[in-house]
């Protein structure tokens, strides 16, 4: 199979949720460090795995469009498939699923997609579309909570102008616990070929997009297997082997398959608390994983990033004598933002971090000049130099 690279290309696997881009971008949203899964196999497409099944997904004429690929590969000599287990999810709006009238579009001729039988069943398709309004959280209003953030932050008004459309996902606990254990002292793109590696290892082949291969992420069996650790140092994980690996055998073997899902229905700070007690897991890890997986949107994750932009524009008193982000600092920081942006903070502070990960892709005195020209208001664009 080829990866979907226009509408017009095998309209029957094309369905679509309405969604003005005020509400999601997908440009700013996929590549911003929440997931480490997705890549822009085409200009505006985007192609990753949720849940176990292939997806690319596009934005057009106020409409996310979506695409779930056929599993059509196992790979031999791997572990049988675990039963699917069951994700919490919450009652969402009731949605129109729409699809391609394909009496309207001309489809293109692709031999690779003409070959592949294709099974739409109207239960799948709104399931599909289901998981996909859970995952983004399609059911929170974007637009009120940006509003709602201004009103309370001039500095947020600015950087809103330029960042609309950024929410936080809400992802499988697993995936985003490990995922994060891997972004000590990393960076998103070698923390994506990371996340790939070891995907392809221990995880299942679910189907080839062309040259590529996209694979499950690992159930916590295989990452608590004996010789974990040695596979994902030979993968290059350095010291994050261990951690990854204690951490699955302490799930496992002292909790169980279903404690990390469970952390979903219990406060925040309990949440943070369990999982600050596991291996490689500090407060921002565990705040990330609150924030993205576990439905805690006031969890604020703290980096160097947030405590500088913290220190110049909020809280001054932070650059006296203060080198490092000690627990004390973290906290406070923390407890601003809670404050002054409300129950969504983490939300919030998403929409700046958005902005400091666009702006590092570019130099960086022109990052200082895009940051000054932001927040003393004069509207430079971001988007337009990349």
């Amino acid at each position: 199979m080829r990866h979907l690279t226009s509408l017009s290309a095998c309209p029957a696997l094309w369905r679509s949720l309405p969604c003005p881009t005020s509400e999601l971008r997908l440009d700013f949203v996929l590549p911003g460090g929440q997931s480490f899964r997705w890549r822009e196999s085409s200009p505006g497409f985007w192609t990753g795995v949720v849940h176990g099944r292939v997806w690319t997904l596009t934005q057009k004429d106020d409409h996310l469009w979506y695409a779930v690929y056929p599993n059509t590969e196992e790979d031999e000599g791997k572990p049988e498939k675990e039963p699917e287990k069951k994700a919490t999810k919450r009652k969402l709006q009731k949605t129109t699923f729409g699809a391609i009238n394909t009496e309207d579009i001309k489809q293109e001729q692709d031999n690779d997609w003409t070959n592949v039988t294709i099974h739409i069943d109207s239960k799948d398709c709104k399931k599909d579309g289901e998981t996909l309004e859970d995952y983004f959280q399609l059911h929170l209003s974007l637009q009120d909570l940006y509003k709602q953030w201004g009103e309370s932050d001039t500095n947020f008004q600015k950087v809103a102008r330029e960042f609309s459309g950024i929410r936080m996902l809400r992802q499988d606990p697993l995936e985003c616990l490990f995922s994060f254990i891997c972004t000590s002292n990393n960076h998103i793109s070698r923390i994506t070929g990371m996340i790939e590696r070891v995907c392809s290892t221990l995880g299942r082949r679910l189907c080839r997009l062309d040259s590529v291969d996209y694979y499950s992420f690992p159930s916590l069996q295989a990452l608590a297997a004996d010789d974990t650790e040695t596979k994902l140092r030979n993968l290059g994980f350095g010291y994050r082997a261990k951690f990854v690996s204690e951490s699955a055998r302490t799930i496992l073997h002292k909790h169980g398959l279903d404690w990390l899902e469970s952390l979903r229905h219990v406060p925040y700070k309990e949440a943070k608390t369990a999982l600050c007690a596991l291996p490689g897991v500090g407060s921002k890890v565990a705040d990330c994983v609150c924030l993205m997986a576990l439905d805690k949107p006031e969890a604020v994750p703290v980096d160097t990033h947030v405590w500088q932009i913290a220190k110049r524009d909020y809280m001054p008193q932070l650059g006296q004598g203060n080198k490092s982000i000690t627990d004390r600092v973290y906290r406070e920081i923390g407890d601003y933002f809670r404050n002054l942006w409300g129950p969504y903070a983490g939300w919030a502070q998403g929409v700046s971090r958005s902005f400091i990960s666009c702006c590092a892709l570019l130099h960086p005195r022109f990052f200082l000049y895009l940051s000054l020209q932001l927040f003393l208001g004069n509207g430079a664009s971001c988007s337009s130099t990349l």
